[in-house]
């Protein structure tokens, strides 16, 4: 595997998102100017595109084109981006920084930023159906996909885990009910970018099938790692506080199983992804480079 090679994939995948995100958000001085401000705010305030990089290259590895799917990797990003502005709200996790800036609410009120995070997810559906406006992918499959990417946003997905993790604050919990919060809370909406790349890249059963494993495994990974880091990470390169979960007496996996546990789980976890990529090469290399990422992040 040639990291450097891969590193540049990468950066080249980022500043296409970046270029087409920009192109399809309203700008700042659109009416209503002070909601398209916040949206944008969010949005460029950094973050590594992980979630759309993750499609793009899921489409390319079953060997589809990415080209033209760039409206649906936004959209993914628009997604998780909605998710946080949400999630840093006072009624959820009262947080004042993300990716070491004032988190939205901070900046532009409480109702602008709801009314930004619900602009965001709104906006994103519209952006998937563009994918199909070319005649290169079938009405079918933009079908297909929008209902992915609609149960993995919503109560039986992301939303899902994020009201049963506020529903076990500051109580013990059963590791089958963190491993739900982890699954769902962050872990569906990475399933749903590895898939729904594939799925548009013209991806087999099979392919579908191994790159979900991969997916599944991957966002346990990250969110046990976002647990650990939150114990033992450093403020500056993560781009927010740490020791909050402590503080609100969340549920995490350091708190459940212990910091060696839990690194443990995490390892397990990227090694069962790495192994689910067996069966493809080299073109899924960005694939294998990002589940190495996610154990050294933070750190």
């Amino acid at each position: 595997m040639n990291k450097d090679r891969i590193e540049r994939e990468i950066n080249d995948k980022v500043r296409l998102i970046n270029e087409s995100l920009d192109r399809y958000l309203p700008k700042e001085n659109e009416r209503p100017a002070i909601l398209h401000e916040a949206m944008r705010y969010s949005v460029f305030a950094g973050g590594k595109r992980l979630r759309p990089v993750l499609f793009l290259v899921s489409a390319e590895v079953v060997g589809g084109s990415s080209e033209t799917l760039l409206p649906a990797a936004c959209a993914l990003e628009l997604i998780h981006t909605y998710s946080l502005i949400h999630d840093d709200l006072p009624a959820m996790d009262n947080d004042d920084f993300r990716r070491g800036k004032p988190t939205s609410h901070k900046v532009f009120g409480e109702a602008v930023a709801i009314l930004a995070g619900d602009a965001l997810l709104t906006l994103a559906f519209g952006l998937i159906t563009e994918c199909g406006s070319g005649g290169n992918i079938s009405p079918g499959v933009i079908v297909e996909v929008t209902k992915e990417v609609a149960w993995a946003a919503g109560s039986q997905g992301m939303i899902g885990g994020q009201a049963v993790d506020i529903e076990s604050e500051n109580k013990p919990i059963q590791r089958s009910v963190l491993k739900y919060i982890h699954s769902h809370k962050t872990g569906a909406l990475f399933r749903a970018s590895v898939r729904c790349g594939a799925i548009m890249g013209g991806g087999s059963a099979t392919e579908i099938m191994k790159l979900t494993e991969y997916a599944e495994n991957l966002g346990l990974a990250f969110q046990i790692t976002d647990d650990i880091l939150d114990v033992v990470g450093d403020p500056e390169k993560l781009g927010k506080t740490v020791g909050s979960d402590e503080r609100k007496k969340k549920s995490t996996y350091p708190a459940v199983y212990g910091l060696p546990e839990s690194e443990r789980l995490a390892k397990e976890a990227v090694d069962k992804a790495l192994t689910a990529l067996d069966e493809f090469g080299e073109e899924a290399d960005i694939l294998r480079f990002i589940a190495d990422y996610v154990l050294s992040r933070g750190k």
